[in-house]
């Protein structure tokens, strides 16, 4: 977000007016407003990816500081984007309402993601292997992100104890990295709950691991109030487990077509969401094979290589913008 020095300008300057095209990314960092203002005076279009950075729960998060960035500079600098790249259709939806004059200009396509590891999968045993407190017997929910209280696990573990009043059998594993100390309010909301036998944390997974844990998982649930495009639900449907989340993710609308069921941010609907899944062993598998195929069509190297072209394509054919003297 810093500034260009003028010396990284001056280095910057050869390439920037050969381009045909450049793309920015995210909507706040100073340094792009420098880059745009020179590719304007060279008439060179440029295209900005906002990265789920202005989506309703991330312009909550001071904004007052960006609604005055946007007044200031920020609006005029999108706005003259050849095209605005979104990675979501919900993302589109929420963004455009800060930057109206960039309707005309927007454009959908999912972010770039390499699913050749997802091609042979491990299968459960290295995760049962790794984690020796996994139980075979239990059916297992699983969430799998860094730990934060913007992803809702506080809401998983009220569902967990739903659940387990309702009589469900279960175990709940919650992997990924965190804060110690918000790790350790976690662990307490799950000694207050009594799920100290339900629940274990696995801390960070990579890997063949990560991959094993998510074949080894009867259901993955991320109950999040933000994400942009939720890569941990994309790897959860690639590995072929059914998907819980909410309209959280920006990617709800897309999740919803390969088959994950998405619920409000409440722990009686995550619930029942969850129980669904795990009282129907039959149609959770149906459910794991749709996501999975869902997920090879729409992030198919070719598909999305053709959604880039066409981006850049419209971003060079679009009528320049060229700046003025007094442009900012």
């Amino acid at each position: 977000p810093a500034l260009i020095s003028r010396e990284g300008l001056r280095q910057a300057e050869p390439f920037l007016r050969q381009a045909d095209v450049v793309h920015l990314h995210t909507p706040w960092a100073m340094s792009n407003l420098q880059l745009a203002r020179r590719l304007r005076a060279h008439g060179v279009p440029y295209v900005v990816t906002i990265h789920g950075m202005m989506d309703d729960w991330c312009m909550l998060q001071k904004g007052l500081k960006k609604r005055m960035f946007l007044a200031l500079a920020g609006r005029r600098f999108l706005e003259r984007a050849a095209q605005i790249h979104f990675t979501a259709q919900a993302e589109q939806d929420q963004t455009l309402r800060w930057i109206p004059g960039a309707r005309t200009r927007a454009t959908v396509a999912p972010c770039v993601i390499d699913l050749s590891e997802y091609e042979d999968l491990p299968g459960p045993e290295p995760a049962h292997a790794a984690f020796p407190a996994i139980d075979p017997r239990q059916p297992k929910i699983l969430y799998l992100s860094r730990l934060h209280p913007k992803k809702g696990i506080e809401l998983l573990i009220a569902a967990a104890a739903l659940l387990r009043d309702g009589g469900l059998a279960f175990q709940v594993l919650i992997a990924g990295p965190g804060e110690a100390a918000y790790q350790a309010g976690l662990q307490r909301l799950t000694d207050d709950h009594r799920l100290g036998d339900r629940v274990q944390f696995l801390g960070m997974v990579r890997g063949k691991e990560k991959l094993s844990l998510y074949q080894a998982a009867d259901v993955f649930v991320l109950p999040t109030y933000q994400e942009n495009f939720g890569l941990v639900l994309v790897e959860a449907l690639a590995c072929a487990t059914p998907v819980v989340t909410t309209r959280g993710t920006d990617i709800w609308q897309e999740l919803e077509q390969a088959g994950a069921k998405i619920v409000s941010n409440d722990a009686s609907a995550l619930a029942a969401a969850i129980s669904d899944i795990l009282t129907d062993p039959a149609g959770a598998p149906e459910l794991g094979r749709q996501g999975r195929e869902y997920v090879e069509r729409w992030l198919s190297k070719d598909q999305i290589a053709e959604q880039y072209e066409q981006l850049y394509a419209a971003a060079i054919q679009a009528v320049p913008i060229v700046a003025s003297h007094s442009d900012p």
